[in-house]
């Protein structure tokens, strides 16, 4: 008896079909069982295009420079600048490209969620998806933090008290409800306002020219630096790549259209962080002490008058509102993927009349406003540790797979071999150890025990089910991942 998927039952390789894309090559094996099938969706929905789904990913991972600025604090100018053009090659790159491949080898709803279900068994896959789905909602509860530490210089009121708890539940609201009407209309949101949070800096550099000054940008001082507070916001300002694969059931030609739009998103990214940081530490005397979330909008100040400060406040609420519906979009369709596979109650893969998960919007959006008291760098803190755990879990599975399943269907596939797999893990793997290392004694033994309770929460799940107290459905339409068959 061998163990191997059903649907990976007739692999037959098509030669005619070969040709490369920008982030690696095409595998050149036609997509038979998983890449055929389409997750249960309402016939008369639109999926998501390259265009929209490349400003989600970018939503999904940065959405500008706000809350860049305690790079330079942490580590100062140079070492801020270094980051985000190293950092990149050592995290983004590999989590997208991980994402391109196993995105398109499983393109549903849930994701990461099924990636680690395939390698690693069911438990193991629900523990990945409670991870994920925690690190994101800490995560999207930021962003409104975010938006009103912009807007507290312009309006104080929103500095504390119940003028900014109101703010918060009211901004929480309305971004939830668009979430509601349809992720069509969420990836073009996002695209308006990727293109309208950018522009600022745009403007900025320009007005910038006449005053950078070049040896602003080589200041160090390694006597001077917070390590836990830099690597935990580079690796905050350039995680979540793989978020976008939850929503990869909704996604028009998932297996060549998922890889263009990482590229693209990735290029996107990084130079949205290094030439506003560029700018910001060449044109101003340095005083790290007022790089802090919010600072970019008095350095426009400072190079272009109140008017650029109001714009660049401006943009900042924009991309808060985009990283928002992006994140939210994401952890809610994982929910139901979840519950598509059966690990979630039935009622989590229920769509409203717009195809978007109800019970899902309204679980994560809760979760949004229950976290958002904490403050900007417990949240960070707090949401990295338990992402660590999840990607641990995406590296096994991934190198598992292809060790397991050399021969899998994979439509887009990293090119290199086994080997090189393993090493390509090795680098991001070393830096999760660190960033777990770092972190307060506070937000580990928080993250430690939302981890136990997802170890005991599944089997309490099972237990309901075979009580019969909830009803639980795995979706017809989706293939086994664990099916068994002679050889």
């Amino acid at each position: 008896m061998v163990r191997i998927w059903s649907c990976m039952q007739k692999l037959r390789n098509t030669p005619n079909r070969q040709a490369s894309v920008s982030m690696g090559e095409y595998s050149g094996v036609e997509y038979v069982g998983i890449g055929e099938v389409t997750p249960p969706r309402l016939d008369n929905l639109k999926k998501v295009s390259i265009i929209p789904l490349i400003f989600l990913i970018f939503y999904e991972v940065s959405g500008g420079p706000f809350g860049v600025e305690d790079s330079v604090r942490a580590a100062g100018p140079l070492l801020a600048l270094v980051g985000f053009l190293v950092f990149p090659f050592i995290w983004s790159v590999p989590e997208a490209l991980i994402t391109a491949e196993m995105g398109t080898m499983f393109p549903e709803n849930g994701g990461y969620v099924v990636w680690v279900s395939s390698a690693l068994g069911p438990y193991w896959g629900f523990q990945q998806g409670w991870m994920k789905w925690l690190s994101g909602v800490i995560d999207n509860a930021l962003y409104p933090v975010l938006f009103l530490d912009y807007l507290k210089s312009g309006v104080p009121a929103l500095g504390g008290g119940f003028p900014r708890v109101i703010a918060v539940v009211v901004l929480t609201v309305v971004l939830t409800y668009l979430n509601y009407r349809g992720l069509t209309i969420v990836g073009w949101v996002a695209v308006l306002l990727g293109v309208l949070s950018i522009l600022p800096f745009v403007v900025m550099g320009f007005v910038a020219i006449p005053k950078l000054r070049p040896s602003r940008w080589l200041v160090v001082n390694l006597h001077k630096m917070d390590w836990g507070l830099y690597l935990n916001t580079l690796f905050w300002n350039l995680n979540y790549w793989d978020s976008i694969s939850t929503l990869a059931g909704e996604v028009d030609n998932p297996k060549k259209t998922l890889p263009k739009a990482l590229f693209y998103a990735l290029i996107l990214v990084v130079l949205g962080y290094f030439f506003p940081l560029l700018v910001g530490t060449g044109a101003i005397p340095l005083d790290r002490d007022l790089w802090t979330d919010g600072y970019f909008s008095d350095i426009g100040k400072m190079l272009g008058g109140v008017w650029l400060r109001w714009w660049i406040q401006g943009a900042s609420a924009m991309s808060n509102m985009g990283m928002f519906v992006a994140e939210m979009s994401s952890d809610s369709f994982q929910l139901l993927g979840m519950a598509e596979r059966g690990m979630l109650p039935e009622f989590f893969s229920k769509r409203s009349r717009y195809g978007t998960p109800l019970i899902g919007i309204l679980f994560s959006a809760s979760g949004v406003v229950l976290l958002s008291w904490l403050s900007f760098q417990e949240i960070i803190a707090a949401e990295n540790f338990l992402y660590c755990f999840g990607m641990i879990l995406e590296f096994i599975a991934f190198v598992r797979l292809r060790m397991k399943y050399p021969a899998a269907s994979r439509p887009y596939k990293i090119p290199v071999g086994t080997a090189g797999a393993i090493l390509m893990c090795i680098p991001p793997t070393i830096l999760i150890c660190v960033v777990l290392f770092l972190a307060s004694l506070k937000v580990m033994v928080i993250s430690l025990f939302v981890v136990m309770v997802g170890l005991v929460l599944q089997p309490c799940l099972k237990y309901i089910e075979k009580k019969r107290w909830i009803r639980f459905s795995i979706s017809s339409d989706l293939p086994d991942l664990h099916a068994t068959t002679e050889s």
